[in-house]
């Protein structure tokens, strides 16, 4: 039985117009990402010094036929979006025709502004993305929680921005793939994933946020089909679980929380696998320098993954700790499982016990991010509502 107030782990907004040009500092304003025409009618997101646009079909793609997707993406205008994508006062409906009581809030805009090479410029779209952010979340009935944006400077701005995005009641903090000093198994950023841990912050990283799997990786491929390009996405968020897990991140901070979102969770166990494998080929018994534990203890114990309609994440749950799958519906992008979410988990879970289903589509995102939703009641009103 899939449980009632399932809490979609990974979700995103479409940024409206004014969401950059109305919160940037002022003197970034004129350069602030802003809603294009092209010459073919369509509107796109346009971002400076970035060759890549954002095109709003894929933006606000669910539930629509492949068809239907390709048209709207070649056609749409910010108007024909779907209003629940930026307005949080209609968002309930459609997150209850889904049975959603509850949304992680991931940009969309602002994943591509993560491989932004000007970081004066990220940084300042990325607080003005962390204010339009705030007030969505605000009007959300106490169903949306937002994760706000950091570019990573350095330690000492990020550490600022955390501590910012906790004031403004965000969950977590949604980091680049690639920082712009040093990686983050550099010893400078302990005092970072300290302040995460101190202050219950999880840290997320999106497919689409490295330089190495980016927006044009989906489109264009370095060998082979063009399709190629899509896979590398899930390989470029595996190489930030390298980093933090070999680099000793979560033995010197056990207590700090990695997401892994939208890069699917089946390949958990064999990457798992697959680390210690080689760190016991280089070292008898495969303890590393600077760790106490085989790689996979790690992970098992720091990192979440999120996943949509990977059927096969159910499949391997006793292969890790169940608590590290969290489901996602990713609303309202082209990738999302709405408005049929509920119909896929009744087929991919019904070899699950009902205490499991409410684990992965429930319990286990209200504790990583520490949602009120771990009073049952709140959920099942908010799944009512």
């Amino acid at each position: 039985m899939i449980p009632a107030g399932a809490i979609s782990a990974d979700s995103h907004i479409t940024e409206p117009p004014n969401c950059y040009t109305d919160f940037i500092d002022p003197k970034y304003r004129d350069d602030a990402p802003h809603i294009v025409e092209e010459a073919s009618g369509r509107q796109v997101f346009k971002i400076k010094d970035l060759e890549m646009s954002v095109p709003l079909g894929l933006a606000d793609g669910a539930g629509y036929s492949i068809e239907e997707r390709t048209h709207r993406t070649n056609t749409i205008k910010f108007e024909d979006t779907r209003r629940s994508g930026w307005d949080p006062k209609v968002r309930m409906a459609d997150q209850n025709r889904d049975g959603i009581a509850a949304e992680i809030i991931y940009a969309t805009v602002g994943m591509i502004l993560c491989t932004h090479p000007d970081s004066n410029y990220k940084a300042a779209c990325m607080a003005a993305y962390n204010r339009w952010l705030q007030s969505f979340c605000e009007d959300g009935q106490g169903r949306l929680f937002g994760l706000a944006l950091t570019p990573v400077i350095d330690v000492d701005s990020a550490i600022a921005d955390v501590r910012r995005a906790k004031e403004m009641g965000m969950v977590g903090m949604m980091m680049p793939g690639n920082p712009v000093y040093e990686d983050y198994d550099h010893a400078d950023y302990d005092a970072l994933w300290e302040c995460a841990s101190d202050l219950g912050m999880p840290i997320c990283f999106h497919i689409l946020t490295s330089q190495d799997g980016d927006l044009a990786s989906v489109f264009k491929a370095q060998r082979g089909h063009s399709l190629n390009g899509f896979l590398r996405i899930i390989r470029a968020v595996q190489d930030v679980v390298g980093v933090l897990v070999l680099g000793g991140v979560f033995e010197r901070h056990p207590n700090l929380k990695m997401v892994c979102a939208e890069a699917d969770a089946g390949w958990l166990p064999h990457y798992m696998y697959r680390m210690d494998h080689a760190a016991k080929f280089n070292v008898t018994g495969g303890i590393l320098p600077g760790l106490s534990k085989l790689p996979s203890e790690y992970i098992r114990s720091n990192v979440w993954a999120t996943f949509q309609d990977d059927w096969v994440a159910f499949k391997i749950k006793d292969l890790l700790d169940p608590k590290q799958l969290i489901w996602a519906n990713d609303f309202p992008h082209s990738d999302s499982t709405w408005p049929n979410s509920q119909a896929l988990l009744k087929e991919h879970t019904k070899n699950l016990s009902n205490a499991e289903c409410q684990a992965i589509m429930r319990d286990n995102v209200a504790e990583l991010f520490n949602l009120p939703a771990g009073d049952a009641s709140w959920l099942m009103s908010a799944a009512k509502a």
